[in-house]
């Protein structure tokens, strides 16, 4: 199967007005904003590789919100009709590098990732990864492709409040976003807008624009949860099935790093002088090596070496504890905070005992956990291999993770 790699433009510069004016994008969602949510859901894909988010002109022009993740390349202000803003997102996306090279429109696998365009609803909060992939894997084969939801309920048409026709639902879908388009089909499209008088007609999604250029949609299944807030009560339903049964994950992770030259041990975030320290590009805390790969496995957010490789892209001698938190800030990027990490490390040398009150002090501190809630164990007797021998330190982790704002 060809790779994909997917862009994304987030919409988000309407004016909610069936919320009475208020801006349902910053509205409190389980404690972040309901567009933190959508924004966090897109950048939590690994197919997704840059995101250009399009707001109002004057939120557009603040100050970058702190909780927006690294993946958000551009952030610019919408125009007077969605297409407009969908369309100033994409030359954002046009105008900035891409960072994996090849064809942007490729269908060639020798060519390179095939790259699709997403464009997903602001005040859509509660979109799947797998959805996610669904629409990008679709549009990547088929060159364009919405998720859509069967319609169960009957439909009526009303007349001056009166139950007027029943309508037929067969092969009715509501539709969902994102909507996946491959670069080439959305590039002919918007050609073929600008030609055609009827381009200038109103379009409510970007299917409604690739129908008027004559490009077949594709439909893959929607999600029902996959909901748009519209009005003050889609905030109770979304934030009920944010929180719904603490929606917690558990992640593993393991170290381990040889004994190299000099004294001062870094370990589970403390500093023991007398003992050797341990080799590495970082300072070699395998502790805490563990726990961010415990962190990033339960987020599903990658590794620790994909994200700080051991070369100059990161910097020698780097504190593990600076590591740790900017894992930390990427769970909390994509709606995850920690809940409680248990560590055992595996050592021949030096005796730990002491000193594992301190490491559970230093650990709960990095991840702002209450230091009932970190457990360290140190394995120093009938080791074998490496640790066992004392040419090794070796760590392993076991981490759960819950929603911001969820209850535990």
């Amino acid at each position: 199967m060809q790779a994909v790699v997917a862009d994304v433009v987030i919409v988000a510069a309407g004016r909610s007005e069936r919320m009475g004016g208020r801006d349902k994008l910053t509205a409190d969602l389980a404690g972040r904003p309901v567009l933190a949510w959508s924004v966090a859901a897109l950048a939590a894909s690994p197919l997704v590789e840059r995101i250009a988010l399009v707001r109002s002109a004057t939120v557009a022009a603040q100050p970058r919100e702190t909780w927006l993740p690294d993946k958000v390349i551009a952030i610019v202000a919408g125009g007077a009709r969605r297409q407009d803003s969908v369309v100033n997102g994409i030359r954002a996306l046009e105008a900035a590098p891409m960072p994996r090279g090849g064809s942007d429109a490729s269908t060639d696998p020798l060519a390179g990732p095939v790259r699709v365009v997403l464009i997903h609803d602001g005040a859509r909060p509660i979109v799947s990864a797998a959805l996610i992939e669904r629409v990008a894997r679709a549009a990547a084969e088929h060159g364009a492709a919405i998720p859509g939801l069967p319609i169960a309920e009957t439909m009526k048409r009303v007349d001056g409040g009166l139950v007027g026709e029943t309508i037929d639902r067969t092969g009715a879908v509501i539709a969902q976003t994102p909507q996946g388009i491959r670069w080439d089909v959305l590039r002919q499209a918007l050609a073929s807008a600008a030609r055609d008088a009827t381009g200038a007609a109103e379009l409510t999604d970007e299917a409604a624009l690739l129908q008027a250029a004559g490009v077949p949609v594709h439909v893959v299944a929607g999600e029902p949860g996959n909901r748009k807030i519209t009005v003050a009560e889609d905030l109770t339903l979304a934030a009920a099935a944010l929180t719904a049964g603490g929606a917690t994950r558990t992640g593993i992770g393991s170290d381990g790093h040889p004994f190299g030259p000099g004294a001062g041990l870094r370990l589970g975030g403390i500093k023991i002088p007398n003992a050797p320290r341990l080799h590495g590009h970082s300072d070699g805390d395998a502790a805490l090596h563990a726990i961010a790969g415990a962190l990033l496995g339960a987020a599903a957010l990658g590794d620790l070496g994909t994200l700080h490789p051991a070369d100059a892209r990161t910097p020698r001698g780097i504190a593990s504890a600076d590591l740790l938190r900017d894992v930390r800030a990427r769970l909390a990027d994509v709606g995850w905070q920690p809940r409680a990490v248990d560590v055992t490390i595996r050592a021949g040398r030096p005796r730990l005992g002491s000193h594992l009150p301190a490491m559970c002090e230093a650990i709960a501190a990095l991840l702002e956990l209450p230091v009932e809630k970190v457990s360290v164990k140190a394995a120093t007797g009938n080791l074998s291999g490496d640790a066992g021998a004392g040419r090794t330190i070796e760590a392993e982790a076991i981490a759960s993770i819950g929603r911001i704002g969820a209850d535990e």
